[in-house]
């Protein structure tokens, strides 16, 4: 049976702690799809526009690698029923801490009841990056703090335009 992965998240920016979780999860999954969620009572730093952007320009060189099918795309509904329109049977979540893992098994639970036929996988991230989390790497650029090793250089490049540095 071919494997399905509904990866969420906002994305905002893309870290080297989600694409740490991409790459492994691609690994054993047939088909992954990012999906990068909008929450209308929440102002993003980047569009959702130049999210999805950023992603995909990530990610095209891991599909020829992998083999993998990975598509990018947004969602503003519950997370089961967006992954149930595209037809995964896994949700993907990545696990920095005890405190992520505390939320995310609530979660899951949640998940399950209203989805059963979908699993939700959790992936610890790798030490190498896991202390990265997107609301820091936002604070750390918006101070005036150069935020390159939290990102992958394409989106550090986009970073440093939004806050007016080269």
């Amino acid at each position: 049976m071919a494997q399905t992965g509904f990866y969420p998240g906002s994305f905002d920016p893309l870290t080297l702690g989600h694409m740490d979780i991409i790459v492994r999860a691609a690994k054993f999954l047939d088909r992954l799809v990012i999906a990068v969620g909008l929450h209308h009572g929440k102002k993003p730093l980047f569009s959702v526009e130049d999210r999805v952007d950023m992603i995909k320009a990530e990610v095209a060189a891991l599909i020829a690698e992998t083999g993998t099918d990975i598509e990018v795309q947004t969602f503003d509904k519950l997370t089961v029923d967006a992954a149930r329109a595209v037809g995964a049977n896994v949700i993907i979540r990545g696990l920095r801490d005890s405190g992520d893992f505390d939320y995310e098994m609530q979660m899951a639970g949640m998940n399950g009841t209203m989805a059963p036929d979908i699993e939700t996988v959790f992936l610890a991230s790798s030490p190498p990056v896991r202390h990265i989390a997107g609301t820091l790497v936002r604070q750390i650029a918006s101070m005036g703090g150069e935020a390159g090793a939290f990102v992958p250089q394409s989106v550090a490049t986009r970073l440093n335009d939004r806050f007016g540095r080269s």
